[in-house]
């Protein structure tokens, strides 16, 4: 199944996000950055109806750099998990476990990225 129709499911299932104010976390995000592959009416609607900003490119009108600017931190953040063969090729039969792995990935991958900038050597 095309990705863009697990769109409205995969909003739906972000966490609330605190915003620093107090009160209730905000349900959504306030824009959504996707590619080309999502560029369909019933995407921006779902996203509208959502009141949620839709920041999708248009196929044949703009070119995939504009969108760049943001897309490499998603690519750079899947390329880590994949670097984990067990997540890459998913085989596990329950969610739950492949949930736990990737989260065992995230966990192992901020560690080492903290822990490599503690432990570098200042310079100068």
């Amino acid at each position: 199944m095309h990705d863009s129709r697990h769109l409205e499911g995969t909003v739906d299932a972000v966490p609330g996000v605190r915003n620093g104010r107090p009160g209730h976390p905000r349900q959504r995000p306030a824009k959504l950055h996707a590619d080309k592959g999502y560029d369909f009416e019933r995407c921006r609607q779902a996203l509208v109806h959502r009141r949620i900003s839709p920041r999708i490119a248009r196929r044949g009108v703009e070119s995939s750099a504009t969108l760049g600017r943001y897309r490499w931190r998603v690519e750079r953040t899947l390329s880590w998990l994949v670097s984990y063969r067990k997540l890459a090729v998913r085989r596990e039969r329950s969610a739950a476990s492949f949930l736990a792995l990737a989260q065992l990935a995230c966990a192992l991958i901020v560690w080492r990225r903290t822990s490599g900038a503690l432990s570098a050597p200042q310079a100068g």
